[in-house]
């Protein structure tokens, strides 16, 4: 007897990610972006907006183009199923929370002239978060180690070497809070 294949929706919170991003990408390119800086973009606007903190959080489904949405969109596919595995989904939300709004405020702060979107923080927060998988207390995995030099290093630099539009900030805060976050998880509370 041969058993039926059935899809299943394994990994909510990543899947949802790449279906509003999807949405959102469309509803920019087809607005003239009209949509994507009124809802998904994050930048210096008056704190008493409300959209000002709406757009905190909502800046990682907005994509400058299909390029952008697609190079995301892989990382975040690949990673973010194993990782809600092995920290649930309720988890990666949070991860993903904590990541968009830590991402906009240092924008908001330190670079008022700049727009973000994209969820590349959030790309960055689970490369960091995944090589924590094997933790063990007492140790540092070198998976971890050799990603944050490649990947950190990698955005240090072009950050000060390359002048394009990709917020290598927005990386580095996405590592970070995805390394120590990943750190937090793993570490046994003392007895």
């Amino acid at each position: 007897m041969r058993k039926k294949i059935k899809l299943t929706y394994n990994a909510p919170v990543t899947l949802a990610i790449a279906g509003i991003s999807l949405v959102a990408t469309v509803l920019s390119l087809i607005s003239g972006g009209l949509i994507g800086e009124a809802l998904f973009m994050t930048y210096r606007s008056p704190l008493y907006y409300p959209t000002t903190w709406i757009r905190s959080f909502t800046h990682i489904f907005g994509h400058a183009d299909f390029s952008h949405y697609i190079g995301n969109m892989s990382y975040l596919l690949l990673l973010g199923p194993m990782l809600e595995e092995k920290y649930t989904s309720k988890t990666i939300a949070g991860v993903v929370a904590v990541t968009a709004l830590a991402t906009s405020l240092v924008n908001y702060v330190f670079f008022p002239h700049s727009a973000l979107c994209g969820a590349s923080g959030v790309v960055f927060a689970f490369i960091l978060l995944s090589s924590f998988t094997g933790f063990k207390e007492g140790e540092i995995p070198i998976t971890f180690i050799l990603v944050a030099v490649f990947f950190i290093g990698q955005q240090i630099i072009e950050g000060l070497t390359i002048r394009d539009n990709i917020s290598n900030t927005a990386h580095i805060v996405g590592g970070i809070v995805g390394g120590a976050l990943g750190y937090a998880f793993n570490k046994k509370p003392s007895e």
